[in-house]
């Protein structure tokens, strides 16, 4: 008799905690998807299913600890020596083993079915609309469309008083850059994710996308954008010193939109090749050289040239700007190791590379008088 109440009352609590439970549960899910703590739900269908894996995932995790801790703390308290529990004696049970093996295996199989469906999506980057290649650099990102012909650079837009905390942090603080990456809306976007240098990571929490940029390998990924916006993210490999200081930002638009912003870029791209060929005057050399420097290399040896002390060497007045131009093009053409002057012969065309030489050995008082043409530059990464 007593047995039989207090199965009657075990079951009763058993019903009500997991009515409880379901309660909580919902309340706690709506929580979680408005969380800045949880994982992002993202503006995908595939970081949409991503998102409901994790939490299904969680939810089973949440079920299991919720029945293990709760047969524990149950037998604890109803079996406790206090009461004259005396312990069973037994070696095995067949039936149990044949239990908390089956169990999780039908749990794991519940759960690896729709991941598995899922990841092969995330790998299947065939039939894109647009291929996209993205090459690491310490520390911004080189955005190609091998297709179109088009390529730019992708670097912090962020002041460099904000960082040192001489001037007050903006909205989008280290998470905003000078060219973002442009992709269409509706349309599958290819991306071949590769590094010049050291590892990166290439990140963009809104579309659940996350490959590792390795120098010498290509990582395929791809996504597709339903509604235009603006997207944040990041590297998120440490890829040296000033990892916090490369991120990441994709502009989505309508596909009208695109379309004028490529055919725009291609003629720019147009434009810069015809160049090559041409002769300037030290006027629009040194316009165009400064427009450069402001892009490339103020952040480290700052607008004035003055550098910082201790970690950027000065350009006003110094002994390569001021030096033989052969040494000066030498190291911004291969960079210097062991530093963090970086190779800029990938990074820069001929035009940009001799309008910025040209600029640092003729502004802030430096005078030198030389300046280079872009045909220069280019016999000179050639050998000539």
């Amino acid at each position: 008799m007593l047995r039989a109440q207090h199965r009657r009352r075990l079951m009763a609590g058993a019903i009500a905690t997991a009515a409880l439970f379901m309660q909580s549960a919902a309340a706690l899910a709506e929580q979680a998807a408005r969380s800045d703590e949880n994982m992002r739900i993202g503006v995908t269908d595939v970081s949409h299913r991503v998102y409901d894996l994790h939490m299904l995932s969680l939810w089973i995790c949440v079920a299991i600890g919720v029945v293990v801790f709760g047969v524990m703390f149950y037998s604890i308290f109803a079996h406790r020596k206090s009461r004259g529990a005396v312990a069973s004696h037994f070696h095995e049970s067949t039936k149990l083993e044949i239990a908390w093996t089956v169990a999780p295996f039908v749990i794991l199989l519940f759960m690896a079915i729709p991941a598995t469906k899922v990841l092969t999506d995330i790998y299947d980057a065939d039939d894109a609309a647009l291929d996209v290649r993205i090459t690491g650099y310490q520390w911004k990102w080189k955005y190609s469309y091998p297709k179109e012909g088009v390529e730019f650079f992708s670097s912090l837009r962020t002041h460099r008083d904000e960082i040192n905390n001489l001037a007050p942090k903006g909205e989008n603080y280290l998470l905003d850059v000078d060219e973002p990456l442009v992709i269409p809306a509706g349309q599958k976007v290819r991306f071949l994710v590769t590094a010049a240098d050291v590892i990166h990571s290439w990140w963009m929490p809104d579309f659940s996308v996350k490959r590792d940029a390795i120098p010498g390998f290509v990582n395929e990924t791809w996504t597709m954008v339903p509604e235009p916006g603006v997207y944040r993210g990041q590297c998120t490999e440490l890829c040296g010193k000033d990892h916090g200081f490369m991120p990441i930002v994709v502009r989505v638009l309508p596909q009208d939109e695109f379309d004028s912003w490529l055919a725009t870029r291609k003629e720019e791209a147009a434009k810069d090749r015809e160049l090559m060929s041409q002769s300037f005057t030290m006027e629009q050399t040194m316009e165009r050289g400064k427009g450069v420097y402001e892009k490339a290399c103020a952040s480290c040896h700052q607008p004035n040239g003055e550098g910082i002390a201790g970690a950027f060497p000065a350009l006003k007045g110094s002994a390569l700007a001021m030096g033989p131009m052969e040494g000066h093009l030498d190291i911004v053409v291969h960079g210097k190791a062991g530093t963090a002057m970086a190779a800029f012969g990938a990074q820069l065309s001929e035009v940009d590379m001799a309008a910025v030489i040209t600029y640092e050995r003729n502004a802030w008082g430096n005078n030198v008088g030389d300046m280079l043409q872009p045909i220069d530059v280019a016999n000179f990464k050639k050998g000539k």
